[in-house]
């Protein structure tokens, strides 16, 4: 699997089950939103296992960057609230970031 697609797929299992105990904690949904959640965040793991990084801490941190444009696209796609242009200029200066992480060069 493609090193972005991992990261992409990663993002919104993470948010998916974190969502789920967000609803049954705060939004008084039922214990029952919990199993998926569960398994959403073992998808999640298992997903960041597929990405081509010779390090474990190297891929977490560029994930980072990933992770904060999906939970915004999240807050406008499923909780309709748009995010504003700070929440963008900071989502891309992640994404930046990120990149200098994932593909910056390497010396042996």
């Amino acid at each position: 699997m493609p090193t972005i697609a991992a990261y992409i797929s990663a993002a919104f299992a993470e948010i998916a089950g974190c969502f789920a105990f967000w609803a049954w904690a705060r939004m008084h949904k039922s214990a029952l939103w919990l199993l998926p959640g569960v398994a959403s965040l073992v998808l999640f793991a298992w997903l960041l296992t597929k990405v081509d990084s010779d390090a474990a801490g190297r891929a977490y941190a560029a994930y980072g960057g990933v992770y904060i444009a999906a939970s915004l696209l999240w807050l406008w796609a499923v909780e309709g609230m748009r995010p504003d242009r700070w929440d963008v200029a900071g989502s891309l200066l992640c994404l930046i970031g990120a990149g200098i992480i994932l593909f910056g060069p390497r010396t042996a």
